[in-house]
This record gives structure tokens, C-alpha cells and sequence, in this order.
């Protein structure tokens, strides 16, 4: 039976959504699952995968820039808008492939997706009911306190614009020293050492709002397990698969005989 799970990649410019998209799909081929891509960024150039559903079939930055006579700014937050009116067809194209899982690779910029009613339109109306955003968390602005703790407010923001499940996610941590990892991981999992490095990292007269970030993190669910990722031997992938089973419940787990 096919479940459509619609898994979206979201995260800053650079984290790594494409890649981790790609290998994503790689993983689910060489296990027997089948796992389509579409892409909803109509400014991407240089895919590291072909996608099986490409919004730049419909949206042309180019002709929007031209046509509009805008910079690649103003460009891109009109393409943003245009995805919505698109859904249709691009919802057409996906139920044609008939997959299990729907790996959506958004736009680089962050906000042109999570803030612009355009994406959370388009979450429901893809799939209104199993949808999972995948949050990815840059590794090299996660190693400092702050920066850690200014991915996570974009991760609650996030989940709080699009409500859907959400899995966070630590990308490119071949990047990463083991030791900063494991920092990483402790600051994941553990309020207290967080905010002791917050204290040591911020002058004092900060101290005040680090703490309220905190408790405001604490208490609304930010601190939920963080599954590190590579490229590197699809490392953290079938983690990320078991977490899409675990989110809906009686989820059948298409790798059991």
C-alpha cells in the first residue's frame, strides 16, 4: 500500500537541503522504496540530482526578471508566490509516479518558502495529512552557542508557520571535529550546558535574554533529538527513515519483509 509520505527539506542557504535530498532518494532506490524529487526552488542551477518533478517546468526566473523587470531579489520572492499557483499541476505530476515517498527540496532562502503564505499553502495542499518537515541545521553556524541557539528559533519558527511534524537535523557534520559534534549533541539534549555556554560566549548584560530564549525553547519543544547527517555513507539517512515511520502512527515500515 503507498503512503505519500510528503518529506520536506528545509533549511538556510547552504545547509546542505540538496544534497541530503539526493542521497535521501539514493538510499530509498538501493532498498526497494520508491522515492520521487520534486523541485520547488525556480532559482536553483546545478541540482546534484535530476528531479522527477521540477517547478522550473512552470516558473522561469529568467522570464520573471525580465518580464518584470526585476533583480534576482524581487525575482525570486515573485516565483515564490507563482509555486502556489502551480500546485495543481505539480500535485498532477506527482500522484503520477505513484511513490511512497516525495522528497521536496525547497528554495535556498529560508524565508521564501517558511515565511511567504505561498509554502504553507502549498504543504496543505499537497498533503494536508502526512507531511514531515525535515529541518536541517547548518553545522558550521551550529558551532557556536549563539548560532546554535539562533538555528533553533528558526527551527520553532519553522514548525510554528507550517505545523506540520518535524524532524531537526544536523547536516554535513563530515565538516564538523568529532569534539564539536559531540558539543553540538550535548547542547541538543541539555538546557543547562547551553545556556553555561551562552553566559560564557555573551557579555553579561545578554545573560538576562539568553536565559528567557531558553526557557522559551525549552518549553515549546526545541530541544527535540537532532540526527546528525552526512553525505558520507548515507550516514544519519535510515535514522531519518525510522523518524518518518515513528510520526504516524500505525506508519508501515516498507523495509520489513
Amino acid at each position: 500500500m503507498k503512503q505519500e509520505i510528503f518529506v520536506y527539506f528545509i533549511g538556510t542557504a547552504g545547509s546542505g537541503k540538496s544534497t541530503l535530498t539526493a542521497s535521501m532518494q539514493q538510499w530509498c532506490k538501493e532498498r526497494g522504496l520508491d522515492a520521487i524529487i520534486v523541485n520547488l526552488d525556480p532559482g536553483a542551477e546545478n541540482l546534484p540530482y535530476q528531479p522527477d518533478v521540477d517547478i522550473r517546468d512552470w516558473i522561469s526566473l529568467r522570464e520573471v526578471m525580465d518580464t518584470n523587470k526585476l533583480g534576482p531579489n524581487g525575482a525570486q520572492i515573485a516565483c515564490a508566490d507563482m509555486i502556489a499557483l502551480n500546485t495543481g499541476d505539480v500535485k498532477e505530476s506527482i500522484n503520477s509516479f505513484k511513490a511512497d515517498y516525495i522528497l521536496l527540496d525547497t528554495p535556498g532562502q529560508l524565508e521564501l518558502f517558511v515565511f511567504r503564505e505561498a509554502g504553507k499553502y502549498t504543504v496543505k495542499f499537497l498533503s494536508p495529512e502526512k507531511s514531515v518537515i525535515c529541518y536541517l541545521l547548518d553545522p558550521m553556524l551550529a558551532k557556536t552557542a549563539s548560532g546554535f541557539v539562533s538555528q533553533l528559533l528558526l527551527a520553532i519558527t519553522t514548525n510554528f508557520r507550517l505545523s506540520q511534524p518535524q524532524i531537526n537535523i544536523l547536516s554535513k557534520t563530515d565538516l564538523l571535529s568529532k569534539k564539536e559534534l559531540e558539543l553540538i549533541q550535548r547542547w541538543s539534549s541539555d538546557p543547562d550546558e547551553i545556556y553555561e555556554a551562552l553566559c560564557s560566549e555573551e557579555a553579561s548584560v545578554h545573560r538576562e535574554l539568553s536565559e528567557q530564549i531558553l526557557h522559551l525553547i525549552k518549553h515549546i519543544g526545541g530541544y527535540t533529538r537532532l540526527i546528525p547527517t552526512s553525505k558520507k555513507n548515507y550516514f544519519g539517512i535510515e535514522d531519518i527513515y525510522t523518524n518518518l515511520q515513528q510520526q504516524f502512527e500505525g506508519g508501515e515500515d516498507l523495509l520489513k519483509d
